[in-house]
């Protein structure tokens, strides 16, 4: 009975109840061909003691010590021990949503103090917690510019994350919202100013770039923010990667900033869950999606924390809802509260400049190999820098794999204009002696290659 919900004599009871003489009277409806008349072919049952050893041995061929150049939105970057052991608390873990002030002010507090770290860092006034990830930040941060505007039309950079444009184009299909792609400039790898110029319209809500863009590349906020605004459009920036804020200058100029940070101590965890974040002028915050949780006194004095906004459906009517996006990301949030708490202004900074410097170095080495051309050499760039190669990416990653090292992200199923262009990223956990490696590899292709 401890894993079968229902004995014989109730599976008796039940099939009495409805009719049926057995289980295959009940089933008669499906034709015979479709019905299994054996039993599972699975293995024997198994004492618990053998499960967890069968895991366990499964779990030693996981590739735990794999170097990495993977980047792209997900970046792996060293997660303090400090994180785990204060967002397992119980008082923090089980506290799903702080409905009830009285009794949540701990979790109100961590999302407050969130929203003012995440506010300081954007150079925005506000910010929320609440958003699923950064794809979904910069869907929702579009469709706020159209109630913003009151416009329907959005002007996306060729630069944006493509997976977080296909999120928002998902948004988009029945929210009659067309949208139009503007390219980049092979040089630099931002986006092109003078094509920008020319789809940005008196119908354009919104304009969204990401910088660092997908090519690891500093996009010229201020001029695409004149761009924007020349026409009365809003300026949204992307970023997928919080660490640059770092040593980047905050996108100042931006209406909204929707941002993952996820590389404040958020475990890749095979894809999520991240935390996403949307950032605004304050006189956008009345159509900001999520929840907003501002600080306030007692009757007697105190200071405590209340939920100021939380404009979702479950509490206002639908129509007025800014976003249907229903969860709450306090616990990931808070993960990535005590990151900047415990590195604070100078560690986030020291840590910037040291993915700055190591992804300088990488760049230089490997893109010095024969066969290689490193791209958009034009503009500044964080820690991430794309190349191409004489071997398609197939041919040489398997050489790296054999000395456990992952190399970068192929290009060419989104940019196939760019050959055997491959992202690369050097994060603070990629040595030295990883990218001199990976550099070897790539020397030593084939002669016939």
């Amino acid at each position: 009975m401890r894993y079968l919900p229902k004995s014989p004599a109730e599976r008796e009871r039940m099939l009495a109840e409805i009719g049926a003489a057995s289980i295959d009277d009940l089933f008669a409806v499906i034709p015979a061909e479709y019905r299994l008349d054996r039993d599972l072919d699975v293995p024997r049952q198994h004492a618990e003691s053998e499960i967890v050893s069968y895991f366990r041995a499964a779990g030693q061929k996981n590739a735990t010590d794999y170097a990495s150049f993977l980047g792209a939105g997900a970046y792996r970057h060293y997660r303090p021990v400090i994180i785990d052991s204060l967002v397992q608390r119980g008082e923090f873990l089980t506290s799903y949503t702080p409905y009830q002030a009285e009794i949540t002010q701990g979790t109100l507090q961590a999302i407050f103090e969130f929203q003012t770290m995440i506010a300081e860092l954007t150079g925005m006034d506000v910010a929320n917690a609440s958003m699923y990830d950064g794809s979904t930040g910069s869907a929702e941060a579009v469709m706020m510019a159209v109630r913003v505007t009151g416009r329907h039309k959005a002007v996306v950079a060729a630069t944006v994350h493509p997976e977080y444009r296909e999120v928002l184009a998902t948004y988009a299909k029945h929210q009659s919202l067309p949208s139009t792609l503007v390219g980049y400039d092979r040089e630099t790898g931002r986006v092109d100013l003078a094509a920008l110029d020319a789809a940005v319209t008196e119908e354009t809500a919104a304009v969204l770039v990401q910088s660092p863009n997908f090519f690891g590349t500093i996009e010229d906020i201020p001029a695409i923010a004149a761009i924007a605004h020349a026409k009365g459009a809003l300026l949204i920036v992307s970023i997928a990667e919080a660490v640059s804020l770092g040593v980047v200058r905050p996108p100042v100029e931006a209406d909204i900033v929707s941002m993952e940070a996820q590389s404040f101590g958020v475990a890749l965890s095979y894809g999520g869950p991240f935390c996403g974040v949307i950032a605004a002028k304050e006189k956008y915050l009345r159509q900001m999606p999520g929840r907003l949780v501002g600080q306030t006194v007692d009757s007697t004095g105190y200071r405590g924390f209340v939920l100021t906004l939380s404009t979702r459906e479950q509490h206002i009517r639908r129509e007025k809802a800014t976003s249907n996006i229903c969860t709450n990301q306090a616990l990931v949030a808070l993960m990535a509260t005590i990151f900047l708490t415990v590195y604070g202004r100078e560690g986030i900074r020291e840590l910037a400049e040291h993915n700055l410097s190591k992804a300088s170095y990488a760049a230089a080495t490997l893109g010095s190999q024969a066969g290689a051309k490193l791209l958009f050499t034009g503009a500044p760039r964080f820690h991430e820098f794309v190349f191409q190669t004489a071997e398609t990416p197939t041919l040489w990653s398997q050489r790296l794999m054999d000395e456990k090292i992952v190399g970068g992200l192929d290009l060419s199923k989104w940019y196939p204009e760019l050959g055997n262009a491959t992202l690369w990223c050097a994060t603070e956990m990629v040595t030295r002696e990883n990218i001199d490696t990976a550099a070897r590899v790539l020397a030593a292709a084939p002669v016939e290659a």
